[in-house]
C-alpha cells in the first residue's frame, strides 16, 4: 500500500499488479487504500459466476472514466486472472488515457499466478509494476495476532484464519472453504478442461495422506 501512496504524492498515475495466494490480505490493502487514498475510485471483481471477458473491463474502464470530475480516478479490478487476455484491454485502454491525459490511476489484484502470467499475453514493460503479496511471515502473525512460533508453524501465515484458532472445526472449515476449494473449483478448473473433477479432488486427497513422502504412480491406483 505504501508503494501507491508514493506514487500518488508523486502525482504519477500508476499500474499496479497486487498477485499473490488467497487470503494473504490483497483486496483488504485494495479496500484501505479505497478508503484513504482521496479520489473518486471505481472498484469491482470478476469473481462472479457469469463469466466475463474484455468487454467487461472497457465496461469497468468507462465507468472509472465517468469518476474524473476531480481530475482522476482510481479504478481497482479484483481476481483480473479469470478474464482470458486481460492484459491487451489494459494496455490499450491504458495507451488511450495516456494519450488523451486522462488521470486514471489502475490497480489490479489476481489471486493465481499461473493464471496471471496465462493472461499476460501483451508485453508489461513500462506499464505494469508486479507487486508480489506473500503469505505473511512469523513477524507478522506474532505482532498482529500475538502468536508463537508453535503457532505459525502449525496454522501458517493466513491473517484471515487467526480469529477461527481457537475453534479448530471453524478454522478447518476456513481452509477447506476459502482455500481449498476456491484454489480448486475456481482456478485449477479455469486453467485447464478436467474430465472427471471428482477424481481430482481424491488425487488431492491422497496427495494430503501422503505429505512429506514420496507418491508413487502404481501406489496411486490401489487407492
Amino acid at each position: 500500500m505504501g508503494i501507491i501512496f508514493k506514487r500518488l504524492q508523486e502525482q504519477r498515475r500508476f499500474n499496479q499488479v497486487l498477485a499473490g495466494p488467497r487470503q494473504t490480505g490483497k483486496t483488504t490493502i485494495a479496500l484501505q487504500i479505497q478508503e484513504q487514498i482521496g479520489m473518486p475510485v471505481h472498484f469491482t471483481s470478476a469473481d462472479e459466476p457469469a463469466l466475463k471477458d474484455n468487454a467487461w473491463i472497457e465496461q469497468q474502464w468507462q465507468a472509472a472514466r465517468m469518476r474524473t470530475g476531480t481530475g482522476k480516478a482510481l479504478l481497482i479490478l479484483d481476481e483480473i486472472q479469470k478474464v482470458p487476455a486481460w492484459s491487451e484491454s489494459v494496455k490499450r485502454l491504458w495507451d488511450q488515457d495516456t494519450r488523451e491525459k486522462r488521470n486514471i490511476y489502475l490497480l489490479l489484484l489476481g489471486s493465481s499466478p499461473l493464471l496471471m502470467q496465462g493472461g499476460l499475453t501483451e508485453s508489461p514493460a513500462g506499464r505494469f509494476e508486479l507487486v508480489h503479496i506473500h503469505h505473511w511471515s512469523f513477524a507478522e502473525m506474532h505482532q498482529a495476532f500475538g502468536w508463537s512460533p508453535e503457532q505459525f508453524i502449525f496454522y501458517g501465515g493466513y491473517p484471515g484464519a487467526a480469529a477461527l484458532i481457537d475453534d479448530h472445526q471453524r478454522w478447518k472449515n476456513f481452509i477447506l472453504d476459502s482455500l481449498i476449494e476456491t484454489s480448486i473449483s475456481r482456478d485449477i478448473f479455469l486453467m485447464t478442461r478436467v474430465d472427471k473433477p471428482a477424481l481430482l479432488w481424491r488425487l488431492f486427497e491422497l496427495g494430503c495422506h501422503y505429505s512429506g513422502q514420496i507418491l508413487s504412480y502404481p501406489k496411486m491406483p490401489g487407492q
